[in-house]
Formats: structure tokens, C-alpha cells, sequence
């Protein structure tokens, strides 16, 4: 494991093997105590984009873990405008552990990786949020106490998180529905990569536009923002088409009665998601968001440490 882009380029003992040793290191930190691992190590973090989550969960994380984070904004580095990829990895990788990119164009964490003399991590992507999944992952082991066989509806834009829960789905065995507006949903190359990795753990994937029908039964019911990042041109056309994808009360009824809801966040309350759901009883939206930290210093961990 050198870098860490894509859920799909691990195996399912390696994915198992993190969430252990997340649920290890949140047990210890909840102790009182913290391990340093990572003493005298530095990360430095490279952002494209605006972050609450991932900034402070990076840099709390490595704290825990005895060592020191190092953030530099778009204009700090201006990554492939200012000075090429190339260069900023060779450059940035001989001063520190390992880097963290949150970045738009997912192939610029490739460029980073490809050059860099130390581990690449993808604080998000255009493409992928694996952060992200292995943070919604531990959330589920911890109130379901496996994830095989369970079931998980994704309600939305078929985007970057949706991928990553793909991947991680069809490696761990979770049924995966995607219900997507046309035109929304994940495109087929994403399809096709995920379903020898489904044929391996006997998870089963579908994909619709009925969106009640493809939460009915559901033991987790998850959605994120209608317009990301990057899209903020269509947003008006999302706020059109995305109505009949809002998780509210209503839909939650076609779900399994014990069914958890999730969001990445930030949510926009009222569009993709009602207060009345984010703030209910099925909600593990803020657990899931602490669950960053815990996730993250277990890659930190594997990726950093001698």
C-alpha cells in the first residue's frame, strides 16, 4: 500500500485490516490515551478546494498520532498552473512524510502519486472520495457489527462519494443500490470495473431510476449534496430534476425499520435532505463526520509509519 487514490485498487483484507486498526485507534483515543506512531513525521496537505472535514480531521489526526500537519492553500501552490505537478511533487516530497491532495481533476493525484518519493492520499477528487467511504464504512460496522450481506441504497447524483461507495461496497460484500435522476446516474465504465469485484464478495449491485423501489428494504439509505463542487453552473437545472430524490420522512418508510441514513456533508438542508431526517432517530450523520478522524489515522498510520 504506497498510495491511497482508489478503494478499488485494495483488496478486501486490506480494506478490513484499516477499519480494524480505525476501530483500534478510536478505542484508544476514547481511553485517554493516543499512540505516537507517527513522531517526528510531517504531512502536508495540498487544497484545491474549500474543506471543514477533511483539513481538520487530517491535521487533528496526525496530532493523535504524534506528528504535525502542514496545509497550503490553492493560491500557496497553484498545483498545475503556478508550477507543474511533477515539480511540486518532487519538490514538496523531500520535505515531508506524505502528501494529502483535495483536489478537482482526479488524474492530478495520479500526476502526484507517479512523481512523488513519498505516499499520495486522496482527500477527495472529482472521481473519488475514498476518505470518505472508510469513514461511512467504520460508522457501519460500529452500529451493525459487519457489513456483509447488509444493504445500502444510495439516493442521488451518481458522483464521486457514489463511486467510492461502490468500490468499497462490491469489495466488502454490501448490496449497492444506486438510484439516480437520467442522466445522473454513475457511468458505465465505473459499472463494469465494480462487477468482478461484486462477483468476488457476492455483492450485488443495481441500478434504477425507482427511487422507492430501490430503498425499499434498505438497511441504509444514503445521499449527498445535488450539486458539488465545480458545478455550481448547473445548479439551477439540479434543483429541477432532484425533487423526487429528497430523503425525507416519506421515503424513509420504503426503507428496513432499523435502517441508518447517512450524508457526507455539507448537506443542503431541505434539497437533498429534510431536517426532520438529518436530525432524527436514523440519522449517524455526525458520527459518520467524526468518523473521519478515526479512518484517516488508520491510513495515516499504515502509509506513514517506518
Amino acid at each position: 500500500m504506497q498510495h491511497f487514490l482508489s478503494l478499488a485498487d485494495f483488496s478486501a483484507d486490506q480494506l478490513n485490516e484499516l477499519l480494524e486498526m480505525a476501530l483500534f485507534l478510536k478505542r484508544e483515543h476514547r481511553s485517554g490515551g493516543n499512540r505516537p506512531v507517527l513522531a517526528g513525521k510531517v504531512l502536508g496537505m495540498l487544497f484545491m478546494k474549500p474543506s471543514l472535514r477533511t483539513r481538520v480531521s487530517f491535521e487533528v489526526g496526525m496530532l493523535h498520532l504524534g506528528g504535525q500537519a502542514l496545509y497550503l492553500g490553492p493560491e500557496e501552490v497553484g498545483l498545475g498552473r503556478r508550477e507543474s505537478i511533477p515539480d511540486v511533487a518532487r519538490v514538496l516530497g523531500g520535505y515531508v512524510h506524505g502528501i494529502m491532495a483535495r483536489v478537482f481533476e482526479h488524474d492530478h493525484l495520479h500526476q502526484l502519486a507517479q512523481w512523488s518519493p513519498v505516499p499520495v492520499i486522496n482527500g477527495l477528487s472529482d472521481a473519488n472520495h475514498p476518505c470518505q467511504a472508510m469513514a461511512d464504512a467504520l460508522t457501519l460496522l460500529e452500529h451493525f457489527g459487519s457489513l456483509r450481506g447488509r444493504s445500502m441504497a444510495y439516493v442521488g447524483d451518481g458522483n464521486n462519494v457514489a463511486r467510492s461507495l461502490l468500490f468499497l461496497a462490491a469489495r466488502l460484500g454490501l448490496d449497492f443500490r444506486l438510484a439516480c435522476p437520467p442522466g445522473y446516474q454513475l457511468d458505465a465504465a465505473t459499472l463494469a470495473q465494480a462487477a468482478p469485484l461484486a462477483e468476488g464478495s457476492g455483492a450485488k449491485i443495481t441500478s434504477g431510476e425507482d427511487v422507492q423501489a430501490l430503498v425499499g428494504g434498505a438497511e441504509v439509505v444514503y445521499t449527498d449534496t445535488w450539486t458539488s463542487m465545480g458545478q455550481e453552473a448547473e445548479a439551477a437545472e439540479r434543483r429541477r430534476v432532484f425533487p423526487p430524490f429528497q430523503v425525507n420522512d416519506a421515503l424513509l418508510k420504503h426503507a428496513a425499520p432499523n435502517a441508518v441514513v447517512l450524508h457526507c456533508l455539507p448537506a443542503h438542508r431541505g434539497e437533498e435532505i429534510t431536517d426532520a431526517v438529518a436530525d432524527g432517530p436514523h440519522s449517524r450523520i455526525f458520527q459518520q463526520a467524526h468518523n473521519r478522524l478515526h479512518a484517516q489515522k488508520a491510513i495515516l498510520a499504515r502509509l506513514l509509519r517506518d
